[in-house]
């Protein structure tokens, strides 16, 4: 019958083919020779046999470069047979069901949300809802995350603790009309040659209690209205 679709073996002259598509298991994910295939059992074939290394199907995929995620042991995936031949399995894409679960339900149906989701909760959200549209990269804690914020414009950078620039090169904070602050309890700069402080107006400081200024080779003030009370 036109359309019909086949999903048991075909007779036995073709014992060896296997039409369309079918769900596997994924059982081994170390690839031997490190091509990113794994290997499958095959429930509605055979409960206890497991395929031959099975390449998985990536949207961009070439020589030392691509899209890399292997499904995990236990994921249920679609498989589908080069001509029909068991022997030649590729891995179409994973599959949710009723006890492995998507990590978003779009409950109010507007699928907002398309996000990646590691093992470990590490997540690259695209927020797509409507004048609140965002891109967050957050790490599992939820506690250390990066947000680009498309309605404000605006980035923010959030860490639990330490936050570290290193460059071999320049490091350059500039803005264009608008103010730069710095916050903290306590504030160490180190230059191991020059420091330059320049304003274009007015250049205060201002503590609270002590303040000191020590160098090796003198210090030179050159102001024509120099005060010093």
């Amino acid at each position: 019958m036109t359309g019909r679709i086949l999903y048991l073996l075909s007779p036995s002259e073709d014992n060896d083919r296997f039409y369309g598509v079918t769900i596997g298991t994924v059982t081994n994910n170390k690839d031997e020779e490190g091509l990113g295939r794994v290997k499958v059992k095959l429930p509605r074939i055979s409960d206890t046999d497991e395929t031959y290394w099975a390449s998985v199907l990536t949207p961009m995929a070439g020589k030392e470069r691509g899209i890399y995620f292997l499904p995990e042991v236990g994921d249920e995936v679609l498989v589908a047979f080069d001509q029909g031949d068991v022997n030649f399995p590729y891995i179409l894409g994973g599959l949710w069901n009723g006890k492995d679960k998507p990590p978003e339900t779009n409950e109010d149906g507007k699928n907002n949300k398309r996000l990646i989701k590691s093992r470990s909760g590490h997540q690259i959200i695209l927020d797509d809802t409507k004048d609140a549209e965002k891109i967050i990269i957050q790490d599992s804690t939820g506690k250390n995350e990066i947000v680009i914020d498309s309605k404000n414009n605006a980035i923010m950078l959030k860490v639990e603790q330490d936050l570290t620039l290193e460059a071999k090169g320049k490091i350059s904070l500039k803005t264009s009309g608008g103010d730069l602050a710095f916050e903290c309890n306590n504030l160490n700069i180190q230059a191991k040659q020059n420091c330059e402080i320049k304003a274009n107006a007015n250049c205060n400081i201002e503590a609270n209690a002590g303040m000191g200024i020590k160098c090796l080779a003198g210090v030179k003030i050159n102001d024509g209205a120099l005060e010093v009370t």
